[in-house]
């Protein structure tokens, strides 16, 4: 096991595509289905825009779309 965190709601999901060379935000998840994840990327950014500018620049963003989700933040869990 490396590495695991659970992601915030879709109701916070920013779905990022590039048409053409503009970068296109949708305000939802681009998969509706139930189980759609093809990798992922997890970065600190200070802000939703930084978030969605690095995402435009993912290669596959030409060919498809990037869903951005913050990870949920749990507090007041027991230290180790």
């Amino acid at each position: 096991f490396i590495a695991g965190q659970q992601l915030d709601t879709v109701k916070k999901a920013k779905s990022v595509s590039v048409e053409g060379n503009e970068r296109v935000v949708r305000d939802r998840p681009f998969a509706e289905t139930r189980e759609q994840l093809g990798g992922y990327y997890l970065i600190e950014a200070p802000n939703l825009d930084e978030a969605m500018s690095i995402a435009e620049r993912i290669p596959v963003a030409k060919v498809g779309t990037i869903e951005i989700r913050p990870c949920l933040e749990i507090t007041g869990l027991p230290s180790s």
